[in-house]
């Protein structure tokens, strides 16, 4: 790792170099009677601005007594600036959330970064940006990207699933194989289930908890140290897209304890690869990943999850106009199982195979100003399911409205979803874009 490591930001160091030099102004600038600044300012584009301002509100379908009833209430402002050079493209998004569950005022930047290709055969971009890949429908094997799982759950916009994180990404293209490479140098986690909005199961108290007992973590934040690295190498062969992955770094949701009885995120690599392309009149794919549990390879750590293996296939196809469907089939396999067991000796074992069928469907109407969707999960082995149901509606070019709902169910509430049978929620929004 730490070869990688000292690769990774030698070469990034490196092109990041080759970028400022080449973007240097020409020397005659001074000569001509110009500054320096009027110069460089003079080779941007005029910026563009957009943004929304957005009022959401939800709330549960039945009472938690760990947790507000208010599941959501937020008005959200985002602004989007955007500009461009001869040599490089520039994105600014951020979003200002007041949030009436929490009683706070919140500014996030989501994206913030410079976009440049250098060659035909490479570009970059560094800075705050949202990066995913891999081929799952809203499951993610190979896409060790920061995920934001408080937002989906409780409703807010699909787009906000997928969190910004702070990267450097490289990516090369040739005959042979395209190579895209990032690296994250401070470790970036999901936005995992931790109680503030959304009360779950906890191992260590073997109990539902919420915004009481919130999770305590001890979180990997060392710049430089604590880092990430992924890869992949993709190649288009006859319309079928085929992918090898490599990711080192942590898992990015919490998987261990320390003996302070915090949280924490031990290290993982994962290898995986993919295929995706035509399968006669839809698309199909399959993917493959292996957790390489470092701190706990042979199964014997008590204190760290297991390595494990996931398998996921899918189909999605265009059913009739403007009508989508995708169906998946997604296996997680513990490794070591029998040390699990032993070892672990857990009070509620997981299965050896957790076994999960996903769908989603979309539906656009009315000059597809309406939209209809539906995600759904549904787990056989676990016997519990998540349903998310969205109905969207384009009143004008600015301003759209939107209900929807978060639906748990679940026999045991130490599964997945079933711990969140009392997070059920029902919401509504309404934006207006700029």
């Amino acid at each position: 790792m730490s070869l990688i490591r000292s690769v990774c930001v030698v070469v990034w160091l490196l092109l990041l170099a080759v970028l400022l030099v080449a973007t240097a102004g020409p020397a005659s600038a001074e000569e001509n009677g110009e500054s320096w600044f009027e110069s460089f300012s003079e080779q941007f584009a005029p910026l563009e601005f957009n943004g929304f301002v957005e009022a959401r509100a939800g709330a549960r379908t039945q009472q938690d007594p760990e947790e507000k009833q208010i599941s959501m209430a937020e008005l959200r402002l985002q602004g989007e600036l955007f500009t461009y050079t001869d040599w490089a493209d520039f994105k600014y998004k951020g979003d200002l959330r007041v949030d009436g569950v929490t009683n706070r005022i919140v500014y996030e930047t989501r994206e913030l970064w410079m976009f440049s290709r250098p060659t035909d055969f490479m570009d970059m971009k560094f800075g705050r940006q949202v990066l995913t890949w891999g081929t799952g429908g809203l499951v993610f094997l190979n896409d060790l990207f920061p995920k934001d799982w408080r937002s989906f759950f409780m409703g807010r916009d699909a787009e906000y699933l997928k969190a910004p994180c702070n990267s450097a990404k490289v990516s090369f293209f040739t005959e042979l194989a395209n190579v895209d490479l990032v690296y994250t140098p401070k470790f970036e986690s999901d936005r995992y289930i931790d109680g503030e909005y959304i009360s779950y199961f906890s191992g260590l108290e073997d109990r539902l908890v919420g915004r009481d007992n919130i999770l305590d973590t001890d979180v990997p934040d060392e710049w430089f140290e604590n880092d990430e690295v992924s890869a992949r190498i993709y190649k288009n062969i006859n319309n079928y897209e085929l992918a090898l992955y490599g990711y080192w770094g942590y898992w990015k949701k919490p998987a261990g304890m320390n003996s302070e009885d915090e949280a924490t995120f031990p290290g993982l690599n994962v290898y995986g690869a993919s295929v995706r392309g035509q399968v006669g009149p839809g698309i199909g794919n399959m993917e493959v990943a292996w957790y390489d549990s470092t701190e706990s390879r042979d199964g014997t750590n008590a204190q760290v999850d297991h390595s494990e293996i996931r398998y996921l296939v899918g189909y999605a196809q265009e059913l009739w106009t403007d009508s989508n469907c995708e169906v998946q089939y997604y296996i997680e396999q513990m490794l070591d199982y029998g040390k699990y067991l032993t070892v672990h000796n857990p009070k509620h074992p997981k299965d050896e195979f957790r076994h999960v069928i996903t769908m989603q469907f979309t539906q656009q109407l009315m000059n597809q100003n309406l939209t209809l969707s539906f995600e759904g999960y549904y787990s056989p082995s676990d016997e519990d399911a998540y349903l998310r149901p969205g109905v969207q509606y384009k009143v004008s070019d600015r301003m759209t409205v939107g209900c929807g709902a978060n639906i748990f169910i679940g026999a045991h509430e130490q599964t997945f979803f079933g711990q969140f049978t009392n997070n059920s929620n029902v919401y509504s929004s309404i934006r207006y874009s700029f």
